[in-house]
């Protein structure tokens, strides 16, 4: 049988993130590292380029952490399946060449589902990957209109039928909520289709409008309204209703899952554990230090072909900042934070929150601070709570 997920007693995990920078096009809402075809040129920034750097990065990364057991292996973007069955493949080969990968190792890519076919999903199962993540976002063609996402509605469900006959066990669909002009019964639709696909997995954000990107344009100029934090609680609350009856249950603030097919990757992410992020732009964490690649993949690529580490910055993380971010990562999950964790005034604010109907009162008396379905809706209020607390004699005796 596979690990336990999330089993304290486990060693650290390490998983390996492998960022593809390729876009056919920009989405609209999309603020990622990546790049069109317009906007690179040269051998170094081509698929071929890219890959031969990969595979560099790798074999950097096994000098530097030794046979250390990968146990997660994520390739994301960007679009990944832009690049092909084949480099995929070979991605993963050069990870096997390098590292050893653990027997029930979970090995993921994104992927667009007009990029993608039957044969793809053969060819990369064949290749080692045992999970899809695809991005469908909604069943709505002109919620789709306003993302600039380029896939026809019925398109990311036909994709996820495919990765199943291929032999995915594990295949996940995105969905985007709070979308301007999204109503209701859109959502609704979007989330029987996600049912209708049959995948296991499903993940699904409120539309941020970050600065940069040509939606933010948009809403600047009166075009398009901004997302309403109210509509978003609201569509939040539809979706979960509609996943849970499915038998979903919520694992993270922004995931659901059938039991067991839970995202082991980004549960590395939000268990503290370690990771080497390869590609332009790629974050890494290893025992506490922090870095990241330079962004454009003509200078990512050209630094690993002279010898040297193409890092663009990097930080030691304080004891602070590790506690601030266990709490802001542990406190999404559905497992909740050990309140041995917290000190004295932010445990007072703990049991606050369990009063205010922020975390769960049984939860809470037995040592742990899980968010009840409202506390999921405020959440950063929450972590905002416990880590700034009021002194707990502020409030009255304990």
């Amino acid at each position: 049988m596979p690990p336990a997920v999330g089993n304290p007693a486990d060693p650290p995990p390490f998983g390996l993130y492998v960022h593809v920078p390729f876009c056919a096009t920009r989405c609209g809402y999309c603020d990622f590292n990546t790049y069109t075809a317009s906007e690179l040129a040269g051998d170094a920034s081509s698929p071929d380029g890219w890959l031969a750097a990969a595979r560099a990065e790798i074999a950097l990364a096994a000098r530097t952490v030794g046979d250390r057991t990968v146990q997660t292996v994520f390739v994301g973007g960007g679009t990944p399946s832009l690049i092909g069955a084949d480099r995929l493949s070979a991605v993963l080969a050069a990870v096997k060449e390098h590292f050893p990968l653990a027997l029930y190792a979970e090995v993921t890519t994104e992927s667009n589902p007009e990029s993608t076919s039957p044969e793809f999903f053969a060819r990369i199962r064949e290749g080692g990957f045992t999970r899809v993540s695809l991005g469908m976002q909604s069943a709505a063609r002109h919620v789709l209109a306003v993302l600039d996402r380029t896939h026809t509605p019925g398109r990311a469900v036909e994709a996820a039928r495919e990765a199943r006959a291929a032999g995915f066990g594990h295949v996940n669909l995105d969905l985007i909520y709070a979308t301007p002009g999204e109503r209701d019964e859109d959502l609704q639709r979007s989330a029987d289709a996600v049912l209708e696909a049959g995948v296991d997995h499903v993940s699904a954000y409120s539309l941020i409008v970050e600065d940069g990107t040509a939606l933010a344009r948009r809403v600047r100029r009166g075009e398009l309204p901004a997302p309403d934090d109210d509509v978003a609680a609201h569509r939040y609350e539809l979706l979960d209703a509609r996943l849970r009856a499915a038998g979903m249950a919520w694992y993270e603030v922004s995931n659901w899952s059938l039991p067991g097919a839970e995202c082991r990757h980004n549960l590395g992410y939000w268990h503290d554990g370690d990771w080497w992020g390869i590609g332009p732009g790629a974050h890494s964490h290893l025992a506490g230090r922090r870095w990241w690649n330079v962004k454009h993949p003509a200078r990512w690529a050209g630094m690993l072909e002279a010898g040297e580490r193409p890092e663009a910055g990097g930080e030691d993380l304080t004891d602070e900042q590790r506690h601030t971010e266990r709490v802001m990562l542990r406190l999404r999950l559905a497992e909740g934070l050990p309140l041995e964790l917290l000190e004295r005034d932010a445990r007072a604010a703990a049991a606050r929150a369990v009063a205010d109907g922020l975390l769960v009162h049984d939860a809470h008396a037995a040592g742990r601070a899980v968010l009840t379905d409202r506390g999921r809706l405020l959440a950063d209020r929450v972590v905002t709570d416990l880590l700034v607390p009021e002194p707990a004699s502020a409030s009255g005796p304990r």
